[in-house]
């Protein structure tokens, strides 16, 4: 069995390339993102992201910040060899908005923005505020958790280098 280390370092790099995967998906697939959330209606780039490039024991960084930012740089970046290493991302479901960054090393979630919950008028209306708040957090959760899943199947698949590897490079440089 791996030492938690060894294994970190040595698999760190799923989450930056799973975090590029989705940001294809994202520009590319919404209808596939919705096979595995079908109460999603739409997931987008939120207002930051960062990119990763290390080439001759040199990292490069680019930082894209703002609510209409042009993510050309971005994809430029990704021509060069880099990836997604931290997002911020924006998730509609029905009524409902999240809003959360997400870190590509350890997949943390940071600046979770939940959706409105109802007021608290009473101390009975406490417990079931707490509730919701759980299952808004929750939902969050289970979306980056479904979506991670099927990435890594996909990862692990015979058509990843070939097939989704070439359309990730198709659409960075087109």
């Amino acid at each position: 069995m791996l030492d938690m280390a060894v294994a970190y370092n040595r698999y760190k790099f799923l989450g930056n390339e799973f975090l590029t995967w989705l940001w294809f998906m994202i520009e590319t697939d919404q209808d596939g993102l919705r096979r595995y959330d079908p109460d999603l209606v739409s997931l987008n780039i939120g207002s930051r992201m960062v990119l990763e490039n290390t080439h001759n024991n040199a990292k490069e960084t680019v930082t894209i910040k703002g609510d209409d930012a042009n993510l050309e740089e971005g994809l430029l970046a990704l021509t060069k060899g880099a990836v997604v290493t931290e997002i911020h991302l924006s998730y509609k479901t029905g009524a409902q908005r999240w809003q959360f960054g997400l870190k590509g090393e350890s997949l943390n979630i940071s600046n979770l923005k939940l959706p409105e919950t109802g007021p608290v008028e009473t101390p009975e209306d406490l417990e079931g505020v707490v509730m919701e708040k759980a299952y808004l957090v929750e939902k969050v959760i289970g979306l980056i958790n479904t979506l991670f899943s099927h990435f890594v199947k996909l990862r692990v698949s015979n058509t990843w280098p070939n097939q989704t590897v070439s359309q990730i490079r198709k659409w960075a440089s087109s």
